[in-house]
């Protein structure tokens, strides 16, 4: 399919008053004609509901897979990534604002068709395309598509998202995707209300799901904002409920905040933050806790769950040393890491390569 600003979209239904209601998310936006729903790309026109960002994009890039954050999901290969514009949370933190807040994209999106997306992954040889930048979950139905064409070619991929939808939309979406980072805000009801202007409960929703019904690769990352849900109680509470219900092997990586958007007064994470949040994940059992945005080696490095042999080591997205035998286990101790691994670690380094694709 072509680029379209009014394509169809899916999950929605009328309501007895005339309003037709959005289904995608627990936003449950009620639209007059006209009216776009909060994430500003859902819309209703012509008495149907329309996507406005199909086929559009606010840029293409070849990325290491490592940045989206994955550690576990074919260490060193390529990802093409793109966003296209708009977002459903409201988070006054985001590091994206840009993209996610922005209402006129028109002049600044490249466009693609998916076929034509998956055929620029496959000749750039990327293992994977990535839909990231903003929550693709407001552009699933291009996403999906894009999934579809890559899956054709024997392409992965990976959605880059909050996990805020509702069950419908959320089981037809993950179908299409292999490997997901679910962007688990805080591990409190009051930090999601106040400052992403949505709910914790749909998140953990969609992390059970993905865990308990689906063979979807998971990774979670926790952006630390001094002061807000960095405390160790709020950390060790997060990460006892990631043992318990999602499995001690589910990758954590606590990243660090820097001031933007409309939290530029408070200060950025300290490397120690990181640090003293890892320790406390790895002291609650997790065994895959990662530091991302500081220099952090020890914070990069993969190791056994069962030995503690080291078998990937980094430096930021570089791979120096890569120890795994060709079915994916610890070569002293045989005990198999969790992931998806090729027989020799890609070599994709640091590089990040902007991508013209033509409509």
């Amino acid at each position: 399919m072509t680029p379209s600003s009014n394509h169809p979209a899916r999950w929605w239904h009328w309501l007895d008053d005339g309003r037709m209601q959005c289904d995608l998310c627990p936003r449950d936006c009620r639209l007059h004609e006209g009216q776009r729903g909060a994430c500003f790309v859902r819309a209703r026109q012509d008495d149907r509901m329309v996507l406005t960002t199909y086929g559009r994009s606010s840029g293409f890039c070849i990325d290491p897979i490592e940045k989206k954050p994955l550690n576990h999901f074919f260490p060193g290969s390529s990802v093409l990534s793109f966003g296209t514009a708009g977002c459903n949370l409201a988070c006054k933190f985001c590091q994206n604002w840009d993209i996610t807040k922005s209402r006129d994209m028109d002049r600044l999106m490249d466009q693609a068709s998916p076929d034509q997306i998956a055929s620029a992954a496959q000749q750039a040889g990327c293992r994977s395309v990535a839909f990231t930048y903003n929550d693709p979950v407001i552009f699933a139905e291009y996403a999906m598509d894009v999934a579809d064409a890559c899956r054709a070619r024997g392409i992965h991929t990976v959605a880059v998202t909050a996990g805020y939808l509702h069950e419908q939309p959320r089981r037809a979406f993950f179908a299409h995707i292999d490997a997901t980072n679910v962007d688990l805000k805080a591990f409190s009801e009051d930090f999601y209300f106040k400052l992403t202007g949505s709910h914790l409960q749909p998140v953990l929703d969609t992390l059970l799901h993905l865990r308990r019904e689906t063979g979807v690769w998971v990774e979670i990352t926790t952006l630390l904002i001094p002061g807000r849900n960095d405390s160790d109680d709020e950390i060790t509470a997060m990460s006892r409920w990631i043992h318990k219900e999602l499995g001690a092997d589910v990758p954590l990586h606590f990243s660090a905040f820097h001031p933007d958007h409309k939290m530029q007064d408070v200060p950025a994470t300290p490397k120690a933050t990181l640090v003293r949040a890892r320790a406390i994940a790895l002291r609650e059992g997790l065994h895959h806790v990662y530091t991302g945005n500081v220099h952090h080696q020890a914070g990069d490095t993969t190791h056994c769950a069962h030995c503690g042999a080291t078998l990937i080591e980094r430096d930021w997205y570089r791979i120096d040393r890569y120890r795994l035998t060709p079915d994916g286990r610890c070569p002293d101790c045989g005990h198999t890491l969790a992931g998806h691994y090729d027989r020799v670690a890609g070599n994709f380094g640091r590089r990040r390569i902007p991508v013209a694709i033509g409509a």
